[in-house]
């Protein structure tokens, strides 16, 4: 009898500050507006509260609390943990609440350093797993072992669901030079992996020039430097005399999506529509070219389906308006955009808030693109990261394309 009251009241409290986040969080926020949109600096936005008629249960139930509930209240913890529960409740693999001490980690990530092993992971909704979307080539990760399409099941002994990749991916970061113990999933396999953390470089773009004066372009993510670093890859190869490129999107899992639109603007005819972002009022802001190419030569872009977000928008662009080809497999459909909203507290809540549709209107969530040119990969390849260019069957068509 006394459990049932003590859970009854641990309810009451729950839904209190549950109750006192949503109306914190719809008066009070500063959207963060880099991360999607590429601006400098904070806007602010002021909203007016939906939930104001029941402003006045709250002062009810803290009653109730003070009046019968037995134990000390750790308020920060209930609050944190209310508060990531309310927004797994919206059932949006994308949408998530970075506490407060977690921020500056998660934008150093996000413009492209940090101390870690060096993977790009996904949360697998599917099976509730963590699963490796792609190591960062050269990575700790990578040379350890890991693989794309693994399962992250344990970090340092203790087990992680699909839900708490957030929480497992703080666990993975580190102080540098220290070693993290990683447990994965691979088919039937459990594999174990001591790997040392390291200060990871996120996003290097790298190039080199192919057979038959085609030039090659790779990299895994979109972080702030990456069009930049494209750019100049891109000159070094036309000094030496390329006369047609190769971008390999193959698992790259997005990013910043004004450096995708930055590359596509080099490419693309000026004004030429690049995409088509439409939030939840049915309101579209268009994307457009804003310069003279500065590339004009056949492109063929490499994809699989690890081939996210930031990369389709440029895949999709570029098919599309009809600036390259595009071989190998369907991508993986994520055609939704987040932003980052960073709370008086310092706490944060990426949300989705905008989907995205390619020059043509197409839909990409759930549903990918589907290349030009269908190629697999043969099936003795685990790992397109570490596959020789002879066996690469994906790249072998594109070579043959740009002869």
């Amino acid at each position: 009898m006394e459990d049932k009251k003590r859970f009854k009241i641990y309810k009451i409290l729950m839904l209190l500050v549950v109750t006192i986040f949503v109306t914190f969080l719809v008066t009070s926020i500063v959207m963060y507006q880099y991360f999607t949109k590429g601006e400098n600096g904070e806007k602010y936005i002021l909203v007016k509260s939906e939930a104001e008629d029941i402003t006045g249960d709250i002062s009810k139930f803290r009653q109730l609390i003070d009046k019968y509930y037995l134990g000390e209240v750790d308020e920060e913890k209930l609050k944190e943990g209310a508060i990531k529960g309310y927004i797994e409740a919206l059932e949006d693999p994308y949408t998530e609440y970075i506490p407060k001490d977690e921020m500056e980690d998660y934008m150093s990530d996000t413009m492209g350093n940090f101390v870690g092993i060096g993977i790009y992971m996904v949360e697998n909704t599917e099976k509730n797993k963590i699963q490796v979307l792609s190591p960062i080539k050269n990575s700790p990760a990578e040379l350890a072992g890991i693989l794309p399409g693994d399962y992250i099941i344990e970090v340092d002994g203790v087990e992680y669901k699909g839900e708490d990749m957030t929480v497992a991916s703080n666990r993975i970061k580190g102080k540098e030079g220290s070693v993290v113990r990683v447990k994965v999933e691979r088919g039937e396999e459990t594999l174990e992996f001591e790997i040392k953390r390291e200060n990871i470089k996120v996003n290097p773009v790298e190039s080199k020039k192919l057979q038959d004066n085609i030039g090659y372009i790779e990299f895994s993510a979109f972080d702030e430097n990456t069009a930049e670093d494209f750019k100049t890859e891109y000159e070094k190869l036309e000094k030496q005399g390329i006369k047609s490129l190769i971008i390999d999107l193959r698992n790259n899992g997005g990013g910043i999506v004004d450096s995708a639109l930055t590359i596509a603007d080099y490419i693309t005819d000026k004004d030429s529509v690049l995409l088509y972002e439409v939030d939840k009022n049915g309101e579209e802001e268009v994307k457009k070219s804003e310069n003279k190419p500065i590339i004009n030569m056949p492109i063929v872009i490499l994809t699989n389906e690890n081939t996210a977000s930031s990369s389709e928008i440029l895949a999709g662009a570029l098919k599309e308006l009809g600036k390259a080809k595009i071989v190998g497999t369907k991508t993986y459909g994520k055609g939704v955009i987040q932003q980052v909203i960073t709370l008086s507290d310092g706490s944060g809540l990426k949300i989705t808030s905008e989907k995205y549709l390619t020059p043509n209107r197409t839909e990409i969530n759930k549903i990918g693109i589907e290349p030009d040119e269908k190629v697999e990969l043969p099936d003795k390849i685990t790992n397109v990261l570490n596959i020789d260019e002879k066996d690469d069957t994906q790249l072998q068509k594109a070579i043959e394309l740009l002869k």
